[in-house]
């Protein structure tokens, strides 16, 4: 069953990290929300969707180091175009923030000084990691080292990505500091901890009580029923956040401030809509508080969040909803391939809403990841929006116009197939409300087929031709832009712009939730303008080629004196840095053909694993017949931008050595290598 209509809703999404550039993998999430959040709207719920920035931390300090620049410039730079990407795929925030804002401090040192005066925050010194060249303490992800389970090199200081272990950055072994490269050094410091097993019975209880996704909530009673541990909730300066308010020097830990940054959000939403801010916040409170999460951060929002919102006195969520990863063709987004797809990118090539509806087709309410598969998404977009939706209003609109004014009839003649639309509005709501997109779109995509079949059945086409058949060629066309009309409601909260455009068309009123829609009649319409066009494969071709090319290394110029004295042009100088970016694999030649065309060629088809296969043009045909290569392995640079030739796209490059011509030899691994393996 739905619930009632006159609901009260507060809805956030996980903050953006402020240090980058948003990407299609961040879009899943903030599409859902916005989703969720239309259909709440449109069905007359008082819901508020808010969001901020995050913007503390010791990568935002460095990277503004970097920079040349203060972090507050950084993040303003960053928030601009974060808002303008969110703005572009229609994500609808009521209030956008920022979590360096004066209501940030305000919440944290609150909730800080209440959590102090219970007795929940304690002080203990601890041992860390230190760079003594930069003179600041590290976070583990500013130590790599050797792992010390399984010897794994360039490691993480708190997790192996080799062999899965955990353990703390003093126990890696030659550990390196990222920010000088140094060895770092161990030292004390004082450190604030908050007091999280004391919550432990409370925790299970709003665990047990509904809130979470079973399968998150079985994460957390694992967690639960291990040692629960206190919470480190600060970190010495330098560090770039909001100072601990008895604490000097000491500075709230991103994670504690972030969250509260929900609260600040919203807070000045108040102040410019005039909301009561106790209403949807206090203990207590009948408002309903969601936040949609990516399932990688569910330890900081079902245990330390609702921990600290109890111990200050504020309610706590009414549900935690998580979702999965994107991968993109099957896999990780991939830079070296071009799959590691930014915002702009993406809205340089191709419709927003094409994205929209595409998400919506594959999200359930679990935390499973979702593909996105561009052959699938060009398909379903083409089928389902262009072919199915869009195309029935195009079918009719023509006939009305040239025969009847853009005027609809008199009156619905199928008031049984108007009346199976509309009566499908409640299992489409339900299918909305428990975030089952995928299932709403099926639905609807069901009522599109019946509208396509209405028409396929009636053949205005032939009717038009007929004499004295005008009235049922009206009826035939006023029925289809009607049904078309109910879909569109339907799928208001995926495409709002292809929604709004439709409103125009139809000239009817902002389109609500259709539960008690009467058809249009003797109603005149616009003249109607596409209001989608098909994918085209060229379009995702430039898009992913646009992202590879992001790759491209920077050009370093440099030129050297002569030994003549002159000013020649020397190699271009390269930083240790840059080549670490080379991605040097193990590959099989599976197929190896001459060139047609081309005296130095050889056309190389190599497997670097799994389905990873590519395709090379190389410069060795002196050297080598193409029969001799066919199954040996070599060494080829996997990571390197995508070139067009005359002959093709080559894909990658393979190593070789030597002077030209028949002096040209390839790397050949030895026989324990396996293609894919990564080469050091």
């Amino acid at each position: 069953m739905t619930k009632p209509l006159d609901r009260t809703i507060l809805v956030t999404s996980a903050l953006p990290y402020a240090n980058g550039s948003i990407h299609l993998g961040h879009l899943v999430e903030y599409i859902q929300t916005d989703i969720w959040v239309r259909f709440q709207k449109q069905r007359g719920a008082a819901c508020y969707y808010v969001c901020a920035d995050d913007t503390h931390g010791t990568p935002i300090m460095l990277k503004a180091g970097e920079e040349g620049i203060q972090p507050e410039d950084l993040i303003a730079r960053v928030a601009k175009e974060h808002q303008a990407d969110f703005s572009a795929f229609s994500i609808g925030f009521d209030h956008y923030h920022s979590t360096h804002s004066e209501e940030n401090r305000t919440y944290s040192n609150l909730i800080y000084k209440r959590l102090r005066d219970q007795g929940l925050i304690e002080s203990r010194t601890i041992v860390q990691a230190f760079d003594p060249v930069k003179e600041m303490f590290l976070p583990d992800r500013f130590i790599r080292g050797e792992c010390p389970k399984c010897g794994a090199g360039n490691q993480y200081g708190d997790n192996c990505e080799a062999c899965g272990a955990t353990y703390s950055p003093t126990e890696l072994k030659n550990p390196i500091s990222v920010v000088s490269g140094k060895p770092p050094v161990e030292k004390e410091s004082l450190h604030y901890f908050f007091d999280l097993p004391t919550f432990k019975d409370m925790l299970d209880k709003w665990i047990g009580a509904g809130h979470l996704q079973t399968e998150v909530a079985n994460k957390m009673r694992e967690w639960l029923d291990g040692d629960l541990k206190q919470w480190d909730i600060s970190r010495d300066a330098p560090y770039f956040g909001f100072e601990i308010p008895d604490a000097p020097g000491k500075y709230f830990y991103v994670w504690l401030d972030a969250p509260i940054g929900y609260m600040a959000s919203f807070r000045a939403l108040c102040e410019k809509k005039g909301l009561e801010f106790d209403r949807f916040w206090n203990e207590g409170s009948e408002a309903e508080l969601y936040h949609f999460i990516g399932k990688d951060i569910i330890y900081f929002h079902c245990l330390f969040w609702p921990a600290m919102l109890t111990g200050a006195g504020f309610r706590k969520p009414s549900g935690v909803f998580a979702h999965g990863f994107l991968t993109v063709n099957g896999e990780k987004m991939s830079k070296s391939r071009g799959t590691f797809i930014k915002a702009r990118a993406y809205l340089d090539h191709l419709n927003p809403e094409y994205l929209r509806y595409y998400y919506a087709a594959k999200l359930g309410n679990g935390v499973d990841d979702i593909d996105l598969n561009f052959e699938d998404f060009t398909q379903r977009v083409n089928s389902d929006l262009v072919g199915k939706v869009i195309n029935i209003a195009s079918r009719c609109s023509g006939f009305l116009n040239k025969r009847f004014d853009n005027t609809l009839s008199e009156c619905c003649a199928e008031p049984a197939l108007y009346q199976e639309f509309i009566t499908a509005q409640a299992s489409i709501a339900e299918c909305y409300e428990s975030r089952e997109f995928g299932k709403a779109m099926r639905k609807i995509m069901q009522l599109a087929d019946r509208a396509n079949q209405y028409i396929d059945e009636k053949k205005p086409w032939v009717i038009a031709k007929q004499e004295g058949k005008e009235q049922q060629l009206h009826e035939v066309c006023s029925v289809g832009i009607n049904l078309f009309r109910v879909l569109i409601a339907y799928l208001k909260p995926v495409l709002p712009a292809v929604s709004e455009q439709a409103e125009q068309f139809m000239r009817c009123d902002v389109l609500g939730w259709p539960d008690s829609f009467e058809p249009l009649t003797s109603h005149r319409v616009s003249r109607f303008k596409p209001l989608l066009t098909r994918v085209e494969i060229s379009a995702i071709e430039g898009m992913i080629a646009a992202s590879a090319e992001n790759l491209a290394p920077k050009k370093i110029q440099s030129k050297a004196k002569s030994a003549v004295g002159g000013t020649a042009e020397a190699a271009e100088m390269i930083e240790f840095a840059d080549f670490a970016k080379v991605d040097l694999r193990i590959a099989r030649i599976v197929k190896a053909v001459p060139v047609d065309g081309a005296d130095k060629l050889l056309q190389l088809t190599v497997d670097l694993g799994g389905d990873d296969r590519r395709n090379i043009f190389a410069g060795i045909k002196s050297a080598y017949r193409a029969e001799q290569l066919e199954n040996k392995l070599t060494v080829v640079v996997a990571n390197l931008q995508p070139r067009k030739m005359r002959f093709g796209v080559s894909e990658a490059m393979v190593l070789a050595a030597g002077p030209g011509g028949k002096e040209i030899w390839l790397l050949h691994p030895d026989s324990g290598a396996e293609p894919g393996m990564k080469v050091k």
